[in-house]
């Protein structure tokens, strides 16, 4: 899964912090709302903005930054 094209970092938006496409939707939410035990359909039924392959990519990003733990 490539998240560049999906995951964007702006300073003036969200603190900085990771976000879908821009919206100002963060990496942090979507992984916070699964640790919860919201599921995929749940969450894209909430936010109707939102695709399948958008939370792949928030995976994908939070997975990639693990790897320098």
């Amino acid at each position: 899964m490539n998240y560049h094209d999906i995951v964007t970092i702006e300073a003036g938006k969200r603190s900085g912090k990771p976000c879908i496409r821009g919206m100002r939707i963060t990496v942090y939410d979507i992984l916070e709302y699964l640790a919860v035990g919201m599921t995929e359909p749940e969450i894209l039924e909430d936010f109707s903005e939102l695709t399948s392959e958008d939370i792949k990519a928030y995976l994908a990003f939070a997975a990639f930054g693990q790897r320098s733990l």
